[in-house]
């Protein structure tokens, strides 16, 4: 409750007239919460009538009851002269504003015009420097709060002044209460539930405790179109309205916008899906039986229903529902209780139904089933240590208990697998059987045998050829099962395990091991297991295979047979390479740095030549495409090939010597020998040694050759080279023919230059004086070759060799061609060079006895 005195106020009434001064007391009723006190004093605002002489005072007491002020007046007659009274309206709609919004008053008198007003706050004049205050001139009488703060609240009051008339008393007063922030509704929502379902309406409602608001409503930070009022209902929820809302509120021209509400998240999602629970022991009943089904929610409110292959059960003596219907007992199970089976939930309260629950297939069976026996691993052949796993299977119901029996006696087993880890005594045959309740058992299984094997050990066996080897050099080992598969192979060396590294390999499932660089730490004895893939079954360890692994590679030498520096062409050389270690090599030679295309420990050259100039080395190499060895090249041998010399056969029988003898004597020489050796010679007649002939010289006579043989020589000696080359064969006959045709042919040319010469001088001497009658042409002085040719009377200078045997032979047709220019004349000596014919070709064998006596 305040108290609020106020001076020169007065009632707006149209038969009371207010000019002395007057004082009252008013009792005003407010609201308990600050924040949301509006100023009372709108509705009193005074009136802008005149003095006049004779006035009556009025004493007015105003009372404020809970409802409705009532007054009480007395009235007192008096002459007064008052001033007028300026009247103050708050012009904006709310008396309550907050930070930021905008505030305007209003001052006028109803008297006359010309008044300018002053404007004050709690009774003190305002000032001028506040930016956020102004008054529009001239007169001041409107007064704007263009952006309200918490220094702006308080009491407003105005006065007017006259220029003739003087200054008016107070105005009424207006109070402003400016609130320290902006407002913050409340956001409520009807009905509060935490989850609604889809079909069901909700009401927000947007709460703020003043007036003149308009309100935006918001879902997921985005703006809901529509009514501004302070209510949002959404008749039927879907799933997409489910998120969070929120409200604020705004008044004004330039709106004036309170802060948002704390959000609300509205949960929209679909009724809880039944869960549908067996509550006996099997779904799978034979005739008789008896089971129950649950249906379930999670809350005690909801109600539920069943269904059998989408029809509502009907009522059945056999069917009993409790707890709400959540419970289904089949009590004496028959073929028309088969089916699917499904449940589902509803609130009454709220008529809200959920969907079906997953179904549940119940099947009734007739026969009792026979079991099935099955085993893993499937193999009827295990080994000591392996587990076999039996499994016994009724298809047909639940909850059996299965007896097992091997070699006829039952085991202390019930369960539906049995698991045995074998030995030896578990070998043998396996059934069951199966039991349910007190009555219920299934027919034996089928049998099955179980064989049991003992682990075997795999053989290691080296790849390679070698159990010692060099530095970098390669070796696989091989480990392996016999008359067995699937196996994979751990290694060790010295009983450690090997394991891959940057020179250890393992091939498919270990069953090799290479080193492809080996070191010294790679020696020792190796030794492999075997495991069964996908099988506990491990085999024992090989007993050891020994790898030797030398500090260094082989040392490897060249050996030349002979020893000479140097080697004349067709001398024989052979080179041997020599290694000190180990075994299993292969050899690679080399001429020049260039690959030979030889192999083997040795190397042969039968009869050495210019080409077979170089150095020679040899490398020894081992292993496979994968992994070869190779040692160092050996030292290198340099081979050195000269020229053998040459034999030559001269003729010492001189051209003046061929007609007055029948014997030729032949010369045997060796050109270009350098050294002081002495030479002996070997001669050859037609390919065949002539024995006790070692002298340089041969003799050729009708005696020892009446055919005129062909004859080689050769030179040898102790000393190097042991024997020269031979000599080019030389044909005695051809060339005592060939001499002979020389011979005679040059006395033909001879004579007939002779005849010649003086058959002109003749001429010359007898010749006639000219006659200028014409007479017959003179024939031609001199024949040509062609000529006498033709001629048979032209004399021939060829004599027969009357000692060759052959050449007293008549001549073949034709033969007379020997005299002819164009006959070739063969010359195969560096003696016969100055004799050449016009044509190169050699006339046949058969056709002419004169043949080359070289070859």
């Amino acid at each position: 409750m305040h108290h609020l005195t106020a001076c020169a106020a007065q009632w707006k009434m149209e038969l009371i007239k207010i000019f002395a001064v007057m004082c009252f007391s008013v009792v005003c009723v407010a609201m308990t919460d600050e924040d949301y006190v509006t100023s009372m004093w709108m509705d009193f605002v005074p009136s802008s009538a005149l003095p006049t002489e004779d006035q009556t005072i009025y004493e007015v007491t105003s009372m404020f009851s809970d409802t409705f002020p009532t007054s009480e007046v007395s009235t007192e007659t008096q002459t007064v002269y008052e001033p007028p009274v300026p009247s103050l309206h708050l012009q904006s709609p709310w008396w309550d504003v907050f930070p930021f919004e905008k505030a305007e008053f209003r001052c006028s008198i109803n008297d006359s015009s010309d008044w300018t007003f002053t404007w004050y706050r709690n009774e003190q004049r305002l000032p001028d420097a506040d930016i956020n205050v102004s008054s529009n001139p001239p007169h001041q009488e409107t007064l704007t709060i263009a952006e309200a703060s918490r220094a702006h609240s308080g009491i407003y009051s105005c006065k007017a002044h006259h220029k003739v008339k003087g200054d008016s008393i107070n105005s009424n007063q207006v109070e402003l209460k400016v609130y320290a922030n902006k407002p913050k509704p409340t956001l409520m929502l009807n009905p509060e539930l935490q989850k609604m379902f889809p079909g069901e309406s909700v009401t927000f409602q947007c709460v703020i405790m003043s007036s003149g608001w308009d309100y935006l409503w918001y879902h997921d930070d985005k703006e809901i179109q529509g009514s501004l009022k302070n209510s949002s209902t959404i008749v039927s929820l879907a799933l997409s309205d489910s998120g969070r809302y929120h409200c604020k509120a705004k008044r004004g021209q330039s709106p004036f916008y309170t802060e948002q509400s704390e959000t609300s998240t509205l949960q929209v999602s679909e009724p809880p899906m039944p869960t549908m629970k067996l509550q006996s022991s099997w779904l799978d009943v034979f005739q008789m039986e008896s089971m129950e089904l649950i249906c379930n929610v999670g809350s005690p409110s909801w109600t539920f229903t069943w269904h059998r292959d989408g029809t509502a059960l009907q009522e059945d003596p056999a069917l009993v529902l409790s707890l709400g219907g959540a419970l289904l007992n089949i009590t004496s199970a028959s073929r028309a209780h088969q089916g699917r089976y499904a449940c589902k939930a509803h609130l009454e309260s709220r008529k809200v139904s959920s969907a079906f629950s997953s179904t549940t297939s119940v099947t009734v069976y007739g026969n009792i089933p026979k079991p099935s026996l099955s085993k893993v691993p499937v193999l009827n052949s295990l080994y000591v240590g392996e587990i076999t796993t039996f499994t016994c299977k009724v298809h047909l119901g639940s909850d059996w208990v299965y007896h097992w029996f091997k070699d006829g006696k039952e085991l202390a087993v019930t369960d539906e697998t049995l698991g045995i880890r074998l030995g030896p005594n578990d070998e043998g045959t396996y059934w069951c059987k199966a039991t349910r309740g007190q009555r219920t058992s299934t027919d034996i299984s089928d049998s099955m045998t179980q064989y049991v094997l003992e682990i075997p050990v795999p053989s290691l066996t080296r790849s390679s050829q070698w159990a010692d080897v060099f530095p970098t050099e390669s070796v696989t080992f091989s480990c392996a099962m016999a008359h067995s598969s699937g196996w994979t192979y751990t290694w060790r060396r010295d009983n450690q395990v090997i394991h891959r590294d940057d020179t250890v390999s393992f091939g498919p499932d270990g069953a090799t091991l290479s080193i492809g660089s080996a070191s010294t730490s790679h020696q020792g004895q190796y030794s492999c297991s075997g495991k069964l893939k996908g099988r506990s079954v491990s085999s024992n360890f090989t007993s050891g295979m020994t790898l030797k692994v030398y500090d260094n590679k082989p040392f490897i030498k060249l050996v030349q047979d002979p020893e000479h520096m140097v080697m004349h062409t067709g001398d024989s050389v052979s080179y041997s390479c020599h290694i000190n270690q180990s075994s299993g090599w292969e050899y690679v030679w080399y001429k020049d740095g260039a690959r030979l295309a030889a192999s083997g420990k040795n190397y042969s050259i039968r009869s050495v030549v210019k080409t077979n100039i170089g150095s020679y080395m040899c490398q020894a190499t081992r292993g496979t495409m994968t992994g070869v060895f190779n040692t160092e090249q050996s030292q290198a041998l340099k081979l050195q090939v000269e020229d053998r010399p040459t034999a030559n056969i001269i003729v010492l029988t001189g051209w003046s010597e061929v007609f007055s003898t029948d014997s030729l004597v032949l010369k045997c020489e060796v050109k270009s020998s350098k050294d002081m050796w002495k030479w002996n010679y070997t001669w050859y007649k037609e390919g065949h040694w002539i024995v006790n002939s070692s002298s340089d010289k041969y003799t050729v006579t009708p005696q020892n050759d009446p055919v005129q043989s062909q004859y080689i020589c050769q030179g040898i000696r102790n000393g190097r080279p042991s024997y020269s080359k031979h000599s080019d064969p030389l044909a005695t006959r051809n060339l005592l023919l060939k001499r002979r045709v020389l011979l005679s042919i040059s006395g033909c040319i001879l004579f007939g230059i002779v005849a010649v010469f003086f058959g002109c001088i003749v001429l010359r001497v007898t010749r006639k004086k000219e006659v200028h009658d014409e007479g017959p042409e003179e024939g031609e002085l001199f024949l040509t070759m062609a000529q006498l040719k033709d001629r048979d009377d032209a004399p021939c200078p060829m004599v027969d060799y009357i000692t060759d045997a052959e050449l007293t032979v008549p001549a073949k047709e034709g033969a007379d061609i020997i005299c002819s220019e164009a006959t070739p004349i063969p010359v195969t000596s560096s003696d016969d060079q100055a004799v050449t014919t016009e044509n190169s070709e050699r006339p046949p064998a058969e056709e002419s006895p004169m043949v080359s006596f070289q070859h």
